[in-house]
């Protein structure tokens, strides 16, 4: 649906908002934003990319201990390096709205979580989510034994057909019992 940064017509604004989550009001100022990061010559190239690094200091991410693997996850690149069309912005901020779906936001959370790309959430995994969330500083960061048990403990819990992963079905079902997860 090429349009030029500096630009959205009604057309364009019209079927973003048929393909989110978002209002018009809500995509008019994600385009604002979106061209605000850009250069001023990417501002009339037809499918401008930001790099990730101007992505991550938005405010929303810029805290979010994950915000380089989400930028990744919604990243449509083929070099694989988290830059950002609009539209893989649109993406972004549409899965994290508060009119997606439970199952549209477990999907995602799933994606940035599986950190291999392998379609589970296997141990590696896990060590980097719980890494993560704890931080990684000295003071914060789990003994071996302690990352053992806590990883044990998520898939006693989690991994329902006992092969030592987490597949998608699996996060979507312990999702569905936490109610704080669409907060």
């Amino acid at each position: 649906m090429g349009t030029t940064a500096s630009q959205l017509s009604k057309e364009s604004l019209s079927e973003y908002q048929e393909l989110t989550f978002l209002t018009k009001q809500e995509i008019l100022l994600a385009h604002k934003r979106f061209t605000e990061l850009l250069e001023k010559h990417e501002k009339e190239q037809i499918d401008a990319r930001v790099p990730i690094g101007r992505i991550i200091t938005l405010p929303e991410l810029k805290s979010n201990p994950f915000k380089e693997r989400i930028c990744q996850v919604f990243s449509t690149s083929e070099q694989k390096d988290g830059s950002l069309t609009f539209e893989d912005f649109l993406d972004l901020l549409s899965a994290f709205s508060d009119s997606a779906t439970l199952e549209i936001k477990s999907h995602y959370a799933f994606r940035i979580f599986d950190f291999d790309d392998d379609g589970t959430l296997d141990c590696a995994d896990l060590e980097k989510l719980v890494n993560c969330l704890t931080g990684e500083t000295n003071d914060a960061k789990l003994s071996s034994t302690e990352m053992k048990q806590l990883i044990s403990n998520i898939l006693e819990e989690s991994d329902i057909d006992k092969d030592g992963t987490v597949n998608l079905s699996e996060f979507q079902h312990v999702i569905s019992r936490s109610p704080d997860f669409v907060r």
